[in-house]
């Protein structure tokens, strides 16, 4: 049966004498563009729930398709430049192991007093104070502090301060504090001063 003749059988069919309980007491005609009408909306339905997740579905695979292409080209890039991230773990190596040389070890803290005070003795300052302060564990190394009070001219402390940063073993110096000397001269100044070197913790790199 054509949709045209359909239509055309239609028109002698009063829709009010349709019994919606016995569709098979339908004319042909309805039965047809009922049939059509249903076939029509199964279709809209199965696009709403079927074909939209798998819509949602291929995005999605879509995605990751682009995001394991990133993954294999970050990836491949490394793989590249194996050797020479190797290269570079090793110098880095050498060069830390260069570093933890310069830390001192507990027999060679006095040491390192002998040379803090051999520097301030040349350079022309008066030592008040220099002892050793409590450890303080860090991570990977431990700093010693050692709390240092002396006296000389502005050129004195200054020489003091460079041959201290100058020592073979790693020393900071910090919270600096100048103050007029005691004993009233008008060229001298009294400085304390905290220096840190720093051995290496063991312990806390396990």
């Amino acid at each position: 049966m054509s949709i045209k003749s359909s239509l055309e059988g239609l028109r002698s069919i009063d829709l009010n004498d349709l019994d919606m309980n016995n569709v098979g007491s339908w004319p042909a005609a309805v039965r047809f563009i009922a049939g059509l009408l249903l076939f029509i909306i199964v279709l809209g339905l199965g696009y709403n729930f079927h074909l939209k997740d798998l819509q949602s579905m291929l995005e999605q695979r879509q995605s990751e398709e682009v995001t394991l292409k990133q993954q294999f080209s970050t990836k491949a890039f490394q793989a590249a430049n194996l050797e020479a991230y190797k290269e570079q773990m090793e110098e880095m190596e050498v060069s830390f192991g260069a570093l933890l040389r310069q830390l001192p070890s507990d027999t060679e803290v006095p040491g390192l007093l002998e040379d803090i005070t051999r520097t301030g003795l040349g350079s022309g300052l008066e030592f008040e104070e220099i002892k050793l302060l409590p450890e303080v564990a860090q991570q990977f190394y431990i700093e010693l502090p050692i709390q240092i009070k002396v006296s000389g001219s502005y050129h004195d402390l200054a020489t003091f301060v460079s041959g201290v940063a100058s020592l073979p073993r790693i020393v900071t110096l910090h919270d600096f504090q100048l103050a007029p000397a005691s004993d009233d001269s008008s060229t001298r100044l009294s400085m304390q001063i905290m220096a840190k070197t720093y051995r290496y913790n063991d312990k806390g790199a396990q």
